[in-house]
């Protein structure tokens, strides 16, 4: 998380403006320019969406999760411009692939440099289409900003060759890294234009030519990405981005031509990709699921420690792969804690991205929203203590309250299964060692969060603590330098960082006489 730029004033009417006039609607960005998608002759009748953003007439609804109104509608594209994107990649490549460091980090600075002249837009975007606070928006394109950066700053600063010791005194040898190809990249709704520079940046700096499928219900501020592309010139056919559903994905994903998979979102989903892009043996990043544990110990100031808490849980309304959803409490201070927690949860304001004094916004869909009420009726049969919330808002909009239950079992499906709302369990414990086990106890291993006075035993338990991202007294910052990924079935691979950068090429080895 990078500090944000300061902005003028953004609101929805804006944004409106923005996706009347600047946004690129019923098209792909293939090659270099918009293909605009032909209508039918059902097209022309007036649109009837339905919640899952499509009607009769092959529309797709883009929905304002503060109202539930209809932003506006879109078509979707089709494996022909898969197959179109995937002949402009490959047509890009040699020449691409073949640039030299200076050049790529010169395009990913440009695309940063843009990206800020274009801030107030893009954040105006991200909070009408996806519903997040206008705060969190600010920090989602301060850090995307920051991941291209980060990426040119790291291609330039990697040695072309560098010499390999070895036990041979008549032999050198040289490594050397090369692209790892054609990508072909999907990512989620929750954080729009974050996870996708997660993965342009790095494939980009790496000297890959890639297809970009962003999620087709918040494509507003995704698909700015094309225009600010062909601001900068960047070569045609290197990035070329495709809204579609998911036929258009597993298109991408089981493609011949493609030579790596880079996919974040549902384990239900990963699975399937994995399925896909095992046809051709080609090379996978997944990042998927998690149910992140935050311990609490005895000696924390416990204020402090319910600030960390909601932020882990209630920030983008639960909708975050990392959410700390597990709260492990010491048994001494968990009363008070508890009575804490409650004050400062429902003391939340929620309410439209687009106001200052909003803390938590809506969840992103109907779809979502129903998938948190199904947990609320789970909570209900399971004869869960909810300490606050557990209700749907009535009303416009798909708001739900944020929830707190205690005393959780290990067997319930509120604390085994991922939720991906503004739910948090809780349980107790006694000992560290049974903090450790209940954290591990686990199918996911993606993050965890220690809030404790003791930094010497806190990081002992972080070494313990089977997740690829440890936080120790601090919100869930997640800097361009650090590697991002877990264990378990939270995914393969990792992106940001150095291991962000691997992950887009091949080592290549050089050996020769002295």
């Amino acid at each position: 998380m990078m500090e944000t730029i300061n902005s003028k004033g953004i609101t929805r009417q804006s944004a409106i403006q923005t996706v009347q006039y600047e946004v690129v609607l019923n098209a792909a960005y293939i090659n270099g320019d918009w293909v605009t998608f032909e209508a039918s002759t059902a097209d022309s009748k007036q649109t009837n969406a339905d919640e899952t953003g499509s009607d009769e007439t092959n529309n797709y609804a883009l929905y304002d999760s503060h109202s539930g109104d209809i932003i506006t509608t879109t078509r979707l594209c089709t494996q022909a411009h898969v197959d179109a994107a995937v002949n402009a990649a490959s047509q890009a490549y040699p020449s691409w692939s073949q640039t030299t460091v200076d050049e790529r980090a010169g395009y990913l600075n440009a695309i940063a440099d843009t990206m800020e002249q274009q801030f107030d837009t893009l954040v105006g975007l991200s909070v009408l289409n996806n519903g997040k606070p206008i705060e969190e928006a600010k920090i989602d394109v301060s850090d995307a900003i920051a991941c291209y950066r980060y990426y040119a700053n790291l291609i330039i600063k990697q040695a072309t060759l560098s010499e390999v010791i070895t036990s041979e005194s008549s032999i050198r040898l040289l490594k050397t890294y090369a692209p790892v190809g054609i990508c072909a990249l999907i990512v989620p709704w929750n954080f729009p234009m974050v996870t996708t520079a997660w993965k342009v940046a790095p494939a980009l700096a790496a000297g890959c030519t890639v297809l970009l499928k962003p999620s087709e219900v918040t494509l507003l501020p995704e698909l700015m990405l094309g225009n600010i592309l062909s601001a900068i010139k960047l070569p045609k056919g290197v990035v070329n981005i495709l809204p579609g559903a998911a036929e258009v994905g597993a298109a991408m994903t089981s493609h011949p031509l493609i030579d790596k998979v880079s996919f974040t979102g549902s384990n239900v989903i990963g699975e399937k990709v994995m399925t896909q892009a095992a046809k051709g043996i080609k090379d996978i990043s997944l990042e998927l699921g998690g149910k992140s544990a935050i311990v609490v110990c005895a000696d924390v100031d416990i204020d402090y420690a319910c600030d960390l808490i909601i932020g882990g849980i209630f920030t983008n309304a639960g909708q975050i792969c990392s959410a700390t959803s597990r709260l492990l409490v010491h048994e001494d201070i968990a009363e008070q804690l508890f009575e804490t927690l409650k004050v400062k949860t429902e003391s939340l304001q929620m309410g439209d991205g687009f106001a200052t004094d909003t803390q938590m916004g809506p969840l992103v869909s109907k779809q979502q929203l129903n998938q948190v009420q199904k947990y609320f009726d789970i909570a209900v049969n399971e004869n869960l203590e909810c300490l606050t919330g557990g209700e749907i808002v009535e009303g416009s909009g798909y708001f739900a309250t944020p929830t707190i239950y205690t005393d959780v079992p290990v067997t319930s499906q509120l604390w085994i299964e991922e939720i991906f709302g503004p739910v948090l369990v809780c349980k107790t414990f006694t000992e560290k060692a049974e903090a450790i086990a209940l954290a591990n106890d686990s199918k996911f291993a993606l993050a965890a969060s220690i809030v404790s006075a003791d930094e010497t035993a806190a990081l002992e338990m972080a070494l313990q603590i089977k997740a690829g991202h440890v936080w120790i007294n601090e919100q869930q910052i997640v800097l361009p330098e650090a590697g991002w990924g877990g264990f378990k079935q939270s995914g393969i691979g990792r992106e940001l960082g150095v291991d962000g950068l691997s992950a887009y090429q091949k080592s290549k080895h050089v050996l020769l006489p002295y």
